[in-house]
């Protein structure tokens, strides 16, 4: 017998939608039930690599934690990663396949929509519920002809919907009141109710408004769901995270990271983030480096030799210059380790134009971005002896004789990453290095703040309880399942 589904639609971008499936997915797990996340399609440069060696949304693999189930390529089908303003890598059951433009895109969808729905049906051949995530709003007409992500999927597959708006950024009552209006009316019978998501305040307050939305559309309040503070320990879907203001704290040491314009794979800060002896300061291009970071993070990139041009536009690459005169520590994460060497080339253009560029050359290796992708769970230990466990995913491939001071030793011998002869430096493709309690233990002490207060995998557990318990709280639970079909 085939699954259950629901979907959760939005009416934007987050407004809390993937934080919702995993609160759901955690509680319905919790009541022994086979729960699988779904997202149709995905856009966002914070991936994960799942254990057959492809790549799905980073969302979709904290979903699968949330119902206790390992990561699959078909739990998000289609992955589109931005590599430049109007244009994207496409990445379908977890390979590339190519970058297009979004015009082009937009006529790749009816192809795909096949084999998003064979990952879908396989999903719910092994589950008893399936929760679906829509994309950015349900409301977007202009792209509803040939849609895979939103009502276009929720038509197709005959899963019906619970749209999901954000009160905290205002005008929810026009939100959910103006998406019916503009929905065409079966698009808009696929909605069988709508939740309110990130309320403060008295609840008594927005009855009236609850009132008001349920007379105008017709759909079912299912739930006003609080803020939840704690979501920011949980990985990010986007970019968009980035935008909010970093908590502040009178941290031990500063540590420095310049936020790109296709920075990728940021959730590798999160755990030095949560450290309460760590202040995180996210650099924009507009900004200036602090002249007091102990440490200073080049993070992974879509598009490396543009953001590198970015980052030397800005002036950024002179402030961290000055940062390692002074004797602070640097570390390249990925494209930020790419960025470390003497150039970077891309015959082929694969990341955007062919061409050659320079590096910063404070790490004597040359980088080529040729290549299958490398998508691996890898594990191994540090030049410090220190084990770890994280995974690749990359393209190129970079030699040069600071390579002789590996970063790391893989498991089965391999070298990887460099260091530089002064020991400041450090490079390696290694994402995850930091949710290794040992390792960010030894970067605290390296830098002066005392070994690591927290173990990452019991709090992001423990954050996910929470969340379950809150969604739970203040969601009608069996209504919910009682209308998914």
């Amino acid at each position: 017998m085939a699954a259950r589904a629901l979907m959760i639609q939005g009416t934007g971008s987050d407004v809390g939608k993937s934080l919702i499936v995993a609160g759901l997915a955690r509680s319905f797990a919790d009541r022994g039930m086979r729960v699988r996340p779904f997202k149709p399609q995905n856009m966002s440069n914070n991936a994960a690599v799942t254990a057959d060696g492809g790549e799905i949304g980073r969302a979709q693999a904290l979903q699968a934690r949330a119902a206790r189930v390992a990561p699959s390529v078909h739990m998000n089908p289609v992955l589109l990663k931005p590599q430049a303003e109007t244009g994207a890598q496409v990445v379908v059951r977890g390979k590339v396949i190519g970058s297009a433009p979004a015009a082009v895109y937009q006529e790749m969808k009816p192809a795909l929509l096949g084999q998003v729905l064979e990952s879908f049906a396989l999903l719910r051949r092994e589950a008893d519920l399936v929760l679906v995530e829509g994309a950015g709003s349900a409301s977007e007409v202009n792209l509803r002809s040939n849609d895979i992500a939103n009502m276009g999927f929720a038509r197709a597959a005959d899963v019906p919907v619970v749209i999901v708006a954000d009160i905290d950024r205002g005008g929810v009552v026009a939100s959910l009141v103006g998406t019916k209006s503009v929905l065409a009316a079966a698009d808009a019978a696929m909605i069988t109710g709508f939740i309110v998501n990130k309320f403060r305040g008295d609840p008594r307050l927005f009855d009236a408004g609850i009132d008001a939305i349920a007379t105008a559309t017709g759909w079912l309040a299912l739930g006003l769901v609080p803020f939840f503070p704690d979501a920011g320990l949980l990985p990010a879907e986007d970019a968009l995270a980035l935008d909010r203001p970093v908590r502040r704290r009178d941290g031990k040491i500063r540590i420095a990271v310049p936020i790109l314009p296709r920075i990728a794979n940021f959730d590798d800060l999160d755990p030095l983030a949560a450290e309460p002896a760590v202040e995180l300061v996210h650099v924009k291009p507009d900004a200036a480096l602090p002249g007091d970071a102990d440490l200073v993070i080049l993070p992974g990139s879509k598009a490396t030799i543009a953001d590198l041009e970015v980052l030397r536009a800005s002036g950024l690459e002179t402030d961290i210059r000055a940062h390692v005169r002074r004797g602070g520590l640097l570390l390249g994460l990925c494209g930020g380790y790419q960025m470390l060497g003497r150039t970077i080339a891309d015959p082929d253009g694969i990341e955007g134009p062919p061409g050659k560029v320079d590096g910063l050359g404070l790490l004597d290796v040359e980088t080529v971005l040729i290549g299958d992708k490398r998508l691996a769970p890898v594990s191994g230990a540090t030049a410090d002896g220190l084990p770890f466990k994280g995974y690749e995913m990359h393209i190129g491939v970079t030699k040069g004789p600071d390579r002789a001071r590996p970063f790391a030793l893989l498991a089965g011998g391999a070298d990887e990453g460099a260091r530089s002869p002064n020991g400041r430096v450090f490079g390696t493709y290694t994402h995850g290095l930091f949710a290794n309690d040992a390792q960010r233990s030894a970067w605290l002490a390296r830098l002066g703040a005392g070994p690591a207060t927290i173990a990452y995998d019991d709090l992001i557990e423990s954050t996910l309880d929470r969340l379950a318990a809150h969604i739970a709280q203040h969601v009608d639970l069996d209504r919910l399942l009682s209308l998914s079909r």
